[in-house]
């Protein structure tokens, strides 16, 4: 997981090679026994991570996801819009996205790149290019037609993405989201935490009952 593929490199490869179909991937992160026996604790929000939000919003949603993850992509394209509407834009919550890539890693791992690379304030709307356009790729459609909109819409030109995908601070920031998913025990994309505690339910039903529960906690 930790090996960062070259967006440069696939991107090359892609525009000549004829497109491959690729098997939807395997969620569940392995963790070693003692890594899950060591697990539990969320690390805190800090400025590298990607939120959306007001930073003092009474409730913070951290959630786990990976770029070539179908039950992720399912999520943010018919759940978070209006988990966004209810939660993030009324101001009750802080939503943090943090990286834990899933095979196939060719799409995981650069898909994670170039979200990271792009200008902070678009980050959202690369994440949602790149998981609207997920399914696409494993129908059989070319890489470089999934990463295209995302760079599009990313605030930096084809250039600037792709010198910052090889940049050592774009895989320590990816491998740091992958030690805190560790620490927290995550073994399956996407997983949610709501104020710190696991959520399992991921239906907008299932979250606003526990972001309303933690908000009466306070």
């Amino acid at each position: 997981m930790r090996r960062l593929f070259s967006l440069a490199l696939i991107l090359t490869l892609s525009a000549v090679a004829p497109a491959v179909a690729l098997s939807d991937p395997t969620v569940t992160v392995n963790l070693s026994t003692a890594q899950a026996q060591a697990a539990g604790s969320l690390a805190p929000v800090t400025a590298q991570d990607r939120i959306q939000g007001r930073a003092d919003a009474p409730v913070t949603v951290v959630e786990y996801a990976s770029f070539a993850c179908s039950h992720c992509a399912d999520w943010h394209n018919d759940v978070y819009p209006e988990f966004k509407r209810r939660f993030i834009d009324t101001g009750q919550v802080r939503y943090v996205f943090r990286n834990l890539p899933t095979s196939p890693q060719q799409m995981s791992l650069p898909g994670a790149a170039l979200a990271r690379c792009a200008a902070p304030e678009k980050f959202f709307d690369v994440a949602a290019s790149l998981m609207h356009g997920q399914s696409a790729v494993f129908e059989g459609g070319r890489l470089e037609n999934w990463y295209n909109p995302a760079i599009a819409v990313s605030g930096r030109t084809r250039d600037e993405i792709v010198a910052c995908t090889g940049e050592a601070s774009t895989r320590d920031a990816i491998n740091r989201d992958i030690d805190t998913a560790t620490a927290a025990g995550v073994d399956s994309t996407p997983s949610f935490f709501v104020n710190g505690q696991r959520v399992m339910d991921r239906s907008i039903e299932g979250l606003g009952a526990a972001i309303r529960a933690a908000a009466s906690a306070r």
